[in-house]
Parts: C-alpha cells; sequence; structure tokens
C-alpha cells in the first residue's frame, strides 16, 4: 500500500521548539516526528512512501533518504511554491497513479490503525475517508458532522464556542481516491478542508468520517509537544521507542523511594539564548521563572538552570519514578540539542 506523507510547512507555532529545524524532524523521544509516523506506518503495511516538502527539504531527504534503513521505499517530491496541502499531495501524482493511497501529516503524533482505516475506505467504495478524533475542547481544529452511516454531512473550520457543533476534529489523516484527487487543479494552490471536501460534497460524492480509537495529537504548540512526551512516557501514546533510550530500571529494594531524582547536563553554545528558547517554549505550560525554569505537574517537577561554570544547562527532574524521570530529562535534552544554540 501507497502512502503520501505530508512534511513541507515550517511549524511557526513551534518555532521555540524547532529552531531552524523542520518540524518533522523535532525529536520525540528519541526519534524525529516523522520517523515515528514511517514506523506506524510500516507496521500498518504501508511500504511504499513519498514525502510531499517544501521548508528545508535537504535536512529531511538527508534523514531519512531512500528509507531502506528503516525497511520502507521513500521518494520525495518538492513544491516550488506553497501549495496547500492538497496541492502538495497532487505533487505526488505520479507517485500514486491511479490507487487508492493514504496522506498523513510527518508533524504529528499517532498510534492510529491505519490499515483498519484503508480496509474500511476500500469497502465503502468512498471517494474520501477521513479519520476523526474526538476532541473536548475542539476550538483550534476542522469539525467533520457525521450521519448514522459515518458519512459526513458538513464541516466547520476552527469554531468558536458558539459554533462548537460536535467533538469530532478531523485529524488530517486521509484515505484518498483518483477520482477525488481528479479534483485538485495541478500546480496550483489548493487545500483538501477549505476547497476539495466541501466541492465533493456538492458533487454528491460520499465522505466518510470514521472516529478513530487510540492516540492523536496536532503537535502545533510548545503546549502540544510537551504533552506529547508526557503522554508517550505514561503510556497514553504508543510509540517506537529506540533501544537504549529507557534507562535500566533501578534494582528491587524493600522499600521503594517516595519519589527519584534525575538530573542531566546539556553542553551548548549560549546558555542565555538556549534559556530564553525554552522559557518561550515553557510559556503555555505555566512555567515559573523566578529561579531558572521550573514547571510542576501532580507526578513530576521540572528545573532547568544554566551553570555557572560551564556552557551547559542543568535539567533535574523529580517524578514518582526513575524510569519517568530519567526519560522525561533525556527528553528535554533532546530538544536542547535540536535547538543548537
Amino acid at each position: 500500500m501507497k502512502a503520501v506523507i505530508m512534511a513541507g510547512g515550517e511549524g511557526t507555532r513551534l518555532k521555540a521548539v524547532t529552531g531552524s529545524l523542520p518540524k518533522p524532524l523535532v525529536p520525540l523521544l528519541g526519534r524525529p516526528m516523522m520517523e515515528h509516523i514511517l514506523l506506524l506506518l510500516k507496521e500498518s503495511g504501508f511500504h511504499e512512501i513519498c514525502a510531499a516538502l517544501r521548508y528545508r527539504s535537504s535536512d529531511i531527504r538527508n534523514a531519512f533518504g531512500d528509507g531502506r534503513r528503516l525497511g520502507l521505499s521513500i521518494q520525495y517530491r518538492v513544491e516550488d511554491a506553497p501549495l496547500g496541502t492538497a496541492g502538495g499531495v497532487k505533487n505526488c501524482a505520479d507517485f500514486y497513479g491511479d490507487e487508492d493511497f493514504l496522506v498523513i501529516s510527518g508533524d504529528a503524533a499517532c498510534d492510529f490503525d491505519l490499515a483498519a482505516l484503508m480496509a474500511r475506505h476500500r469497502e465503502s467504495g468512498a471517494a474520501v475517508t477521513i479519520a476523526l478524533s474526538r476532541e473536548s475542547v475542539p476550538l483550534r481544529y476542522g469539525l467533520a458532522v457525521t450521519d448514522g452511516e459515518d458519512r459526513v454531512r458538513s464541516f466547520v473550520e476552527k469554531p468558536a464556542w458558539p459554533r462548537v457543533v460536535t467533538d469530532l476534529v478531523n485529524t488530517g489523516i486521509y484515505v484518498l481516491s483518483p477520482r477525488a484527487m481528479a479534483q485538485v487543479p495541478p500546480r496550483q494552490p489548493f487545500d483538501f478542508a477549505k476547497d476539495l471536501f466541501p466541492l465533493l460534497l456538492e458533487q454528491g460524492e460520499t465522505l466518510l468520517g470514521l472516529p478513530m480509537a487510540g492516540y492523536w495529537c496536532d503537535v502545533g504548540t510548545p503546549l502540544s509537544y510537551f504533552q506529547c512526551c508526557v503522554d508517550a512516557l505514561e503510556g497514553r501514546l504508543k510509540l517506537n521507542i529506540p533501544d537504549g533510550f529507557f534507562p535500566p530500571l533501578p534494582e528491587e529494594t524493600d522499600t521503594a523511594p517516595e519519589n527519584a531524582s534525575v538530573t542531566l547536563e546539556c553542553t551548548c553554545r549560549s546558555r542565555a539564548q538556549l534559556m530564553g528558547a525554552l522559557s518561550e517554549l515553557m510559556l503555555e505550560l505555566d512555567a515559573d521563572y523566578a529561579d531558572g525554569i521550573r514547571l510542576t505537574r501532580d507526578n513530576f517537577s521540572l528545573h532547568v538552570s544554566p551553570m555557572s561554570d560551564a556552557s551547559a544547562l542543568r535539567i533535574a527532574v523529580q517524578a514518582d519514578d526513575t524510569e519517568f524521570a530519567r526519560s522525561l530529562a533525556l527528553s528535554l535534552r533532546d530538544v536542547c540539542s535540536a535547538l543548537d544554540l
């Protein structure tokens, strides 16, 4: 089966985390976000991949090459100018040809059963099948109103509370038929949600909207990025974590400590500049800045501070158990290294 990964965006809202990195290469527990998506596709039976690129495309091509390292076949198509979501996928038309294929973002966090999504699409004969997720606060998403047979009847884009009519949000994960993509003009800006899907509904085509079990998050803000890290560490998001990322568990003792403390150091070129980037990252998280950066939650506390005698930061985490504390500290050190400051 074939899949197209949308990986061309700059991720301006996540600049505090991405720095100069393209957003799909931001680390999430030991792997770039896009690598987690590639491994999910492989697990679901999608072995032929085309990545639609624009911003810093060479960085992504250098990171994944032809895909053999991951047991995949990866091709790339690069936009000369922004083409929108549907236009960027249309740029891959020579790759997907006359087959139904899956579209997914390279910078989301997800563990959906994508094989089941494809199977339902093929069974239905729909022009498009949209993976939906339930969100209790859906204000920054596009909503999909479905009937009792999972057919999409209407879309509502990023509503204020008075316009919220459902908790089902469009995840940006689609299975598309060639006849749907035939409506997308080549080499012109065109979006799925704003242009293609309303057009298909007007034409009487069937668009399925399937609520999916599992985890999905649009990693669009520092808050959502940090929450994904915590959710993965706590098991709510199932990721393929590389060997060696998690530390060995401590030997069992008769009396377990009430909490565990882990401290790591991260070298850098400019302590103040790196602390500034991390401070921006933590703003949405209600961090305290009276003594470095302090962030406290029910099950952990985090303290980041510049060292006085070396060009480095100290990352200290206290948590309910050693594995979680060390993994969270390692994840933040990955972010610091990726910022390259």
